[in-house]
């Protein structure tokens, strides 16, 4: 109890900011998250897991500032790989098994992790040991400025932006013209026919009444039995 209790005070005594409580919430959905992604019996559940870690982590790069990489995770991993991991598991139908095995042999061997796993955190968030969290010091004395604030700074987005719509524009729509050839080939190879296949027309076929198609060897219309 005396190693869990500077984690107690500091959590009950440090007063959190709105972008420290925010943080913390993100992360912790996120380890949750990651948790159930091994946890779920269905693999259609852990995908959509696997999509919310990423949610959250890219929720966590912005309010840390890297807001660039947080739109390369939206868009690469989950708008990207965890889609394409979503439709082969969905088109797979992998039947959900039924774990069998007694859980409680597992329970010693997890409880040990997981307490040293808990024992790490409180570790790592002790301010003392690293001081990740922010402090609340009196620096008004030392007459500090922060000359950044008074210059018009720009995010990386908006910096990124900048330079590829206003000096990179002529690439951009190159690219841009590339990736249309490439879709619009795709889409023509598929709708190409060629003639040395034989095909049949489905709505010919359906158009075609019954009657008429059954003939007799004489080469007259089978009379109808009904």
């Amino acid at each position: 109890m005396r190693l869990l209790a500077p984690a107690f005070k500091f959590y009950f005594t440090k007063q959190h900011t709105q972008r420290t409580m925010i943080l913390s919430v993100l992360a912790s959905f996120a380890l949750v998250s990651g948790l159930m992604v091994v946890r779920a019996k269905n693999p259609v559940h852990s995908v959509l897991f696997f999509i919310l870690v990423f949610c959250n982590t890219s929720g966590l790069l912005i309010l840390l500032g890297l807001d660039f990489f947080a739109m390369i995770f939206l868009v690469v991993y989950i708008g990207a790989i965890a889609v394409l991991f979503l439709f082969v598991v969905m088109m797979f139908n992998i039947q959900i098994a039924e774990i069998h095995e007694e859980v409680l042999r597992y329970l010693p061997v997890s409880g040990i992790i997981g307490l040293i796993f808990w024992w790490e955190m409180f570790f790592i968030l002790d301010n003392e040991t690293i001081p990740l969290l922010p402090t609340h010091r009196n620096t008004t004395s030392l007459r500090y400025m922060v000359y950044a604030e008074k210059v018009q700074s720009w995010t990386n987005l908006e910096t990124l932006g900048n330079l590829l719509y206003t000096h990179y524009f002529v690439w951009f729509l190159v690219s841009s013209l590339i990736l249309l050839v490439a879709m619009i080939g795709a889409i023509v190879l598929t709708m190409h026919r060629t003639t040395r296949v034989k095909r049949q027309d489905i709505f010919r076929k359906n158009a075609l009444d019954s009657r008429r198609i059954i003939m007799k060897e004489g080469g007259r219309p089978a009379e109808n039995r009904a």
